[in-house]
């Protein structure tokens, strides 16, 4: 299979359910990225757009942000992924996974494909490129090696305030904290992890923030999620299914047609993420976290 990783570090993917760190982005690259990030931020803080800055930066960011969509399709980043998903990759969405400067928000055990609508595919790769240190102080992601190997386990939604997650989700099964791994990374590097990995975080105590951006990557042929429409965007080879709607947003940043074409995607994905809930669901929460 062709792609940038080494056949140890697929081997080594394949066993543990992630891979890191793995050098990605220059610390240029990485600053130049969170620079662009933050002018936005500055940019529209105040209003300007249909929603909160944080809603589209947390949701399907590839849709209204040129720095997003030129991220996750750099070629350093989809020769990785291709190593282990094949030549044919579509980009579900993209976010960025930003703690605040001494935020008590945290991220309960869980996995990632129980609220996609995927059936728990083998087909799908997130890939997480720090912008700034993420480290145990900041909150950086803990994975259970292996945890993946395992089927979808039962989760509760606990709608806890200090969880990051739309539902407080968590994990309903005991995970041994003593198992989990710490992924530290530097600006620039990447890890890349499976969707039924177990993985969690807790809270930042520096005084910078804790930046994140993510893309998720699936082959074509993964289960179309929920049962209306599920949209992504071509980031190599082909698309021979069509079960997806497939998209090329719009040059530029937060245009009109951008901002129209987030507003039809995320209709159609809000039901999916909160199928099955107790109660009523904000997509994510206003702080800008996540795993």
């Amino acid at each position: 299979m062709a792609g940038s990783l080494s056949e140890a570090q697929v081997e080594q993917y394949r066993r543990d359910g992630f891979l890191c760190p793995v050098d990605v982005l220059t610390p240029a690259d990485a600053a130049a990225h969170r620079a662009a990030l933050e002018g936005n931020e500055a940019r529209y803080g105040a209003g300007g757009l249909p929603r909160p800055i944080s809603q589209y930066y947390r949701v399907n960011a590839n849709l209204v942000s040129e720095a997003a969509r030129m991220a996750a399709l750099d070629a350093r980043i989809v020769d990785a992924v291709e190593s282990i998903l094949g030549p044919d990759l579509l980009i579900w969405g993209c976010e960025y996974f930003i703690k605040e400067p001494r935020s008590g928000k945290v991220v309960s055990w869980h996995q990632d494909l129980i609220y996609w609508g995927m059936d728990g595919s083998d087909h799908e790769v997130t890939a997480w490129v720090a912008l700034s240190p993420a480290t145990e102080a900041s909150g950086c992601m803990k994975f259970v090696p292996g945890s993946h190997k395992q089927s979808i386990v039962p989760h509760h939604d606990t709608f806890a305030t200090d969880n990051l997650l739309s539902r407080g989700q968590e994990i309903a099964v005991e995970v041994d904290e003593a198992d989990a791994v710490a992924v530290a990374l530097q600006p620039g590097q990447m890890s890349l992890h499976h969707g039924r990995l177990f993985h969690a975080s807790g809270p930042n105590v520096t005084s910078d923030r804790r930046i994140g951006f993510v893309a998720r990557f699936i082959r074509p042929d993964t289960p179309k999620a929920g049962k209306g429409n599920d949209y992504a965007m071509l980031a190599r080879g082909c698309d021979r299914t069509r079960s997806r709607i497939n998209v090329a947003p719009p040059p530029g940043s937060f245009s009109p047609a951008a901002l129209a074409l987030y507003e039809e995607v995320l209709a159609a994905q809000s039901s999916t993420l909160a199928e099955g809930a107790e109660a009523p669901v904000g997509f994510y929460q206003t702080e800008a976290g996540g795993s």
